[in-house]
């Protein structure tokens, strides 16, 4: 199911999503319908230009860089058991970087880990 699937998605969202270069398009793609399907009632905006999904007083930012998808948003440190199965991850500030080759190692029941403490 394509990014635009699901929710209804602001036209300047949409924008954003139809920009993101081939590479990092998959990531981002699966990344989308976790939330998605995990969360039916989210609601899709752009804050710091990229998208964030809310869902109650939950956030999930995820941007699409040069190295991949940069996820931030949860309470600090509720990221433990994600960062514990996977330390190199995790920046100094807290966000969570993925490239191309990451997402080949990591399951949906990791990546669901960040969306659930992020948007409960």
């Amino acid at each position: 199911m394509p990014a635009h699937a699901g929710p209804k998605v602001h036209r300047d969202v949409q924008a954003y999503i139809d920009r993101i270069a081939i590479k990092h398009r998959p990531l981002f793609d699966r990344v989308h319908e976790l939330i998605v399907t995990r969360h039916p009632d989210v609601s899709v905006g752009l804050s710091y230009n990229m998208p964030v999904y809310r869902v109650g007083d939950g956030r999930l930012h995820v941007g699409v860089w040069s190295h991949g998808l940069s996820l931030y948003g949860w309470p600090q440190g509720s990221e433990a058991t994600f960062t514990s199965r996977h330390p190199g991850l995790k920046t100094s500030k807290g966000t969570i970087r993925l490239g191309p080759k990451d997402a080949t190692t990591l399951t949906d029941a990791d990546l669901l880990l960040l969306v659930d403490v992020a948007l409960g």
